[in-house]
């Protein structure tokens, strides 16, 4: 940042619009349920990363991918789930991998 770039940035943040703004921000942080734990990366590219390919994906595999992409991005270091609410999703996300898996595999007309 340039000298006259941070005196800029400083007497905005000093100013009414700029506390105001501030106020607003940590109050949105307050309301979020959890973060999710990938740094700067979004979700979007944590799934694009995850599939390492260029082919279209069929639905099965798209679901397979958002829940990985959902399940890294809302771990933390230890592998334990950021909070209690990313963890009953993962299990409902799990669960309905599941029931597509069996549906798939009974029914050979079934195509995602």
């Amino acid at each position: 940042m340039l000298r006259y770039q941070r005196e800029v940035a400083v007497r905005f943040w000093n100013s009414k619009k700029g506390e105001d703004r501030e106020r607003v921000g940590t109050s949105s942080r307050q309301k979020q349920k959890f973060m999710h734990t990938s740094e700067s990366r979004s979700f979007a590219s944590v799934a694009e990363a995850e599939s390492n390919s260029d082919k279209k994906l069929d639905a099965f595999s798209f679901l397979r991918l958002c829940i990985g992409s959902f399940e890294i991005t809302h771990r933390k270091k230890d592998g334990s789930p950021v909070t209690s609410e990313a963890e009953e999703i993962m299990e409902k996300l799990k669960e309905k991998k599941a029931e597509y898996e069996a549906i798939a595999s009974s029914d050979s007309s079934f195509k995602f």
